[in-house]
């Protein structure tokens, strides 16, 4: 399984943000996790619906949005 199957967008689930596996948990709310020290070991415990590959999958999504273009307006 690729770990951005695990990527799922719906509309009627948090605003269409990405989330992890159609759970009510986003994309952001893990790197948030990670962001502010939070383990591996410790989002799993605090989320027992998540698994390892999760987190891998919430990590490799936010790397590939990095790699898109930006353009901007010359002002």
């Amino acid at each position: 399984m690729n770990l951005l199957d695990r990527i799922t967008l719906e509309p009627e689930k948090c605003g269409g943000h990405p989330c992890i596996r159609g759970k009510r948990i986003r994309v952001t709310d893990i790197l948030d996790l990670l962001g502010a020290g939070a383990s591996y070991n410790g989002i799993l415990e605090d989320y027992p619906f998540l698994e390892r590959e999760d987190i891998l999958a919430a990590l490799q999504y936010a790397a590939r949005q990095t790699t898109h273009v930006i353009l901007r307006v010359a002002a």
